[in-house]
């Protein structure tokens, strides 16, 4: 069974919530090969002391070590938040096909907010890139974290 884009970008978003259930910036990530997750990450940076430890990150180490191999060829990542510099970097080292994400983040997402870090035309591999998927409720986790944060001061 073929399972649609919007249906791992749910499971991003529940690890987005548990990153906010953490009192982490709730961003939460799936890595998929052949139609099944086989990485899942959220916001640890906090808790961990790793200022690397993002969703992102946290996804692609997870499936790079389910799959034994430091090379996702073959797999799309969904992540409920543009991608950062960092982010965008390891995404590209690791050869993921495709990223699929939620809502844009305007000071740091390096697709489409300050720059397209993607389409540089030095880097050896491609990466297909989709912003905008579930971005209403990536925006709504976001928001509502927030919220409570500034309303807890």
């Amino acid at each position: 069974m073929s399972r649609k884009p919007e249906y791992f970008m749910h499971r991003a978003l529940e690890l987005a919530q548990q990153a906010a259930d953490e009192g982490e910036v709730p961003v939460g990530a799936v890595v998929v090969y052949n139609g099944e997750i086989v990485g899942r990450g959220w916001n640890q940076p906090v808790a961990g002391c790793d200022p690397t430890a993002h969703a992102e990150i946290m996804a692609l180490r997870d499936a790079a070590k389910q799959l034994d191999n430091y090379r996702l060829n073959e797999c799309d990542l969904y992540v409920t938040l543009e991608p950062c510099t960092m982010c965008a970097g390891a995404i590209i080292h690791s050869r993921i096909r495709h990223v699929y994400y939620g809502a844009a983040e305007p000071r740091t997402g390096v697709n489409e907010s300050i720059c397209n870090l993607f389409a540089q035309p030095w880097y050896n591999h491609k990466v297909a890139v989709t912003g905008g998927l579930l971005s209403g409720k990536s925006k709504q986790i976001m928001k509502a974290f927030f919220a409570e944060r500034r309303k807890d001061r």
